[in-house]
């Protein structure tokens, strides 16, 4: 089967190839470092070998509780933050109809415990209202303000409408496996439980069943996602030379250009489904390597929307950004421009042609522009957007983000920071200890 690609060539004004792989034995030795867990936040490893560890029986179970609450649910609720909730979007949004929400197709998944929001959650119990749904409840604490606090509110609504026996039926806890709030309510309640693993962090987390059950829940091919992932955890083994290794290429690359003056990188796609995987990859690089006053900032523009909105910061504003654009090869249906008899719009000269290939040339052409301007451009190509060719390109930045942050020298495994405003907000609370 075909793989992702990846291309620096239109980086190189800013930055040489012969710098980049100059690089090639700190980014060997810090994928080394990776597998042989003696780099900084070793104890968060878990995921480097997820896509070859999980069993058979574990992937299984996770689609038969998918099954089942597929079967009682119109609505699935997954309530979690950050990597909690994430990367279960990003591969839900990127692989399901645009418009399955307002076609019928059951179950709808919606999110809830991703932000403080009162009219949020009044107008979420006003849509469930009537409707037959599920929880699935991702915390590993199961005290994090914002999915606390809707799980609460949900579980009420739901116990309400139901009864507690029934409820429990259609709540699904994913947490700790033995400590933890929400550990000691899914053991009272006898809920449905799935386990976080102690070794993996939230960013990386898409690939157990923080991701894998709300993924399979939306009716899409967990089996194929990991088999996408497995393939490239392969090819980016520290086994595999630098030059064939995409993940030490594009962890090397982006600091070199980092050294360079670019402090801001900014991913790219001109398809409509990946805007959540632009999110998922912001938190996995952000809270990664922004520590210790190090650290790329990473921002996303949608393509070619935000051409009307950013295009011109990105082509005229300050020197400091440098591009990655995700580029998919082949789209999955096929959408011709017709024939115009009065032709006002004045696209005749288009008739005949597909839209991927006017977006095909948007990107060439912008891609042009960008680099003319001084914006540096790598490129990722997927071959298709489906469940292998996605689970290859998750693997791909989360193997990559480990290097990544091993070749800045912080551990790419903490965010100590994000401790910072909580103990503000609870104090401002008046919570008890603050």
């Amino acid at each position: 089967m075909a793989k992702i690609k990846l291309e620096i060539e239109k980086a190189l004004g800013a930055i040489t190839k012969e710098q980049v792989y100059a690089q090639a034995s700190k980014a060997m030795e810090a994928n080394r470092r990776l597998e042989n867990g003696t780099g900084k936040g070793n104890d968060f490893l878990g995921w480097l070998h997820l896509p070859s560890s999980i069993t058979a029986a574990e992937l299984a179970d996770i689609q038969a509780t998918a099954d089942l609450l597929r079967s009682k649910c119109e609505v699935v609720v997954v309530v979690g933050i950050g990597g909690s909730y994430l990367g279960a979007k990003a591969v839900i949004d990127a692989l399901s109809g645009s418009f399955d929400q307002l076609s019928g197709k059951k179950p709808v998944v919606v999110y809830a415990g991703h932000n403080i929001g009162e009219d949020y959650l009044h107008e979420l119990s006003a849509y469930l209202n009537n409707k037959s749904f599920g929880i699935i409840n991702i915390s590993k604490s199961g005290t994090t303000t914002e999915p606390a606090l809707a799980f609460r509110i949900l579980k009420k609504q739901l116990e309400d409408a139901l009864g507690k026996a029934e409820a429990k039926s259609r709540i699904v806890a994913v947490t700790d496996k033995a400590r933890g709030a929400l550990r000691t309510l899914a053991d009272k309640e006898t809920y449905k439980t799935y386990v976080i693993p102690d070794n993996v962090g939230g960013r990386f987390s898409v690939l157990t069943p923080v991701g894998l059950l709300p993924i399979a829940v939306a009716g899409i091919d967990i089996q194929q996602l990991l088999a996408g992932a497995l393939e490239m955890e392969k090819n980016t083994a520290s086994a595999v030379p630098f030059e064939e290794n995409l993940a030490e290429i594009y962890a090397a690359t982006r600091n070199e250009l980092y050294k360079s003056g670019k402090k801001i990188e900014i991913l790219a796609n001109f398809h409509p489904k990946l805007h959540y995987v632009s999110e998922w990859w912001k938190q996995l690089y952000g809270e990664s390597e922004g520590k210790e006053q190090k650290g790329i900032f990473t921002a996303s523009v949608d393509f070619t929307t935000d051409l009307h909105s950013m295009g011109q910061w990105i082509q005229e504003g300050e020197r400091s950004i440098y591009e990655t654009v995700i580029s998919v090869a082949k789209s999955n249906y096929q959408v011709e421009v017709p024939f115009d008899e009065q032709d006002l719009d004045g696209l005749n000269f288009l008739a005949g042609r597909r839209v991927d290939y006017v977006n095909k040339q948007a990107e060439l052409g912008t891609q042009m522009a960008h680099v003319d301007g001084g914006v540096p451009n790598l490129r990722i190509e997927i071959p298709e957007l489906n469940e292998y060719y996605l689970g290859q390109l998750l693997y791909f930045f989360e193997r990559a983000c480990g290097v990544s942050g091993y070749l800045l020298g912080v551990n790419p495994f903490d965010q100590p920071g994000v401790e910072a405003y909580k103990k503000n907000m609870f104090k401002l609370l008046n919570k008890p200890g603050y």
